[in-house]
């Protein structure tokens, strides 16, 4: 076992000893299997989609490792400054921004097209873990305290809406609900917030879009519009029954090769892997993200620093939505929204902010006994 002194700045030596090997191997199998059903969508070609998606993992791969060997003085001290910079370039797609499928979320930088509200779910986290950082549980107890962090998360929340991004909307406030429970905001306050979302949940349905809430209904009912709303489901639901328990091999699916499976290499690669591994496949991606998970509440769990804490956690429970709601919506327990499957769902944006995310976490877990000046959760 390789010993560290914590009470000291770490080498880079002794930071990549303190990596936790098994949450980087549960990430590199989840980006292989990822390959291979790529490679498969795609008719048994590396190009287009595993090519270029191979070429970004490389990419963010050194991303993340830079991120997690960084000082992670460097994460306190720059917090809100990543997030007004997000801010700022959320304000940019609802000027300048990129549309594409009926909605403005991106900014076309012409190597890539830049999603700053994936970049948002990361800043957020790192706003949030340094005010409370700062503040006694005496303020966050108080309703004074919390009008503040409120008022930043619901801001940019509002801008998502508006490009429309329901999806990435409900996640960022689901993220920053944790957070504040977390931190010690009283049970009433999500009760009452909960109570206020059930009296005007049927005003803000007539301000929902259409296929917002043609989504819903497809949900309650998905053979109402069997050839319309309710394809993606229905084919969807074909694809996990046709592959059985073991599947019909690789590259044999024949809902996805036939072309009856849309949006098999982004939003529904689950459902192709599944049926071409089965039941098998799938429960087998599904544990590694539950182990991937896991080593991040267990990361939160022996960090002694109060931000490094919240910063774990928020994160983690950001890449918990991602796998919760994409299996979800693919087997009809959720309506169909925009919400990848990481590190195998085809994309750019999505695959550069979680291994962001993870090279952050990393940085917390080597960083776990750095002193930044924390406070106790339990002090009043």
């Amino acid at each position: 076992m390789y010993e560290v002194n914590f009470n000291r700045k770490l080498s880079l030596k002794e930071k990549f000893f303190s990596l936790s090997g098994g949450y980087v191997l549960c990430i590199l199998l989840l980006t292989a299997i990822g390959l291979f059903t790529l490679y498969s969508a795609a008719g048994g070609s590396m190009s287009p989609w595993a090519q270029n998606q191979l070429i970004r993992f490389c990419f963010c791969l050194v991303l993340m490792f830079v991120l997690a060997f960084m000082d992670v003085h460097l994460y306190l001290k720059y917090s809100y400054f990543a997030y007004f910079v997000v801010l700022f370039l959320l304000i940019v797609v609802e000027i300048y921004g990129h549309v594409g499928m009926g909605a403005q979320r991106w900014i076309d930088l012409k190597i890539f097209k830049l999603q700053p509200s994936e970049l948002m779910k990361i800043s957020m986290v790192l706003f949030l873990a340094k005010y409370f950082h700062g503040s006694t549980l005496a303020q966050i107890e108080s309703v004074k305290g919390i009008i503040a962090p409120a008022f930043m998360a619901l801001f940019p929340t509002a801008l998502i809406i508006l490009q429309p991004d329901l999806g990435t909307a409900l996640m960022l406030m689901f993220t920053t609900m944790v957070v504040f429970f977390c931190v010690g905001v009283q049970m009433w306050k999500f009760l009452l917030l909960g109570g206020g979302a059930l009296v005007f949940a049927p005003i803000a349905w007539h301000f929902l879009h259409d296929y917002q809430k043609n989504r819903v209904l497809t949900f309650l009912n998905p053979e109402r519009d069997p050839l319309g709303t309710g394809y993606h489901i229905i084919q969807s639901k074909i694809a996990l029954g046709s592959g059985g328990v073991f599947g019909k091999g690789f590259l044999g699916g024949t809902q996805s090769h036939l072309n009856f499976l849309p949006e098999k290499h982004t939003d529904f690669i689950f459902t192709m892997l599944s049926e071409e591994f089965g039941l098998i496949g799938g429960v087998v991606v599904i544990l590694l993200n539950l182990i991937l998970i896991i080593y991040g509440y267990m990361f939160a769990y022996r960090i002694t620093s109060y931000y490094g804490k919240l910063v774990v956690i928020g994160l983690n429970t950001n890449y918990f939505m991602y796998v919760f709601i994409n299996i979800a919506m693919v087997l009809g327990l959720l309506p169909v929204v925009g919400i990848p499957l990481p590190l195998i769902s085809y994309g750019g944006t999505v695959m550069l902010s979680v291994m962001a995310s993870f090279g952050i976490i990393l940085c917390m877990d080597i960083n776990r006994n750095v002193n930044l000046g924390r406070r106790s959760f339990h002090e009043d």
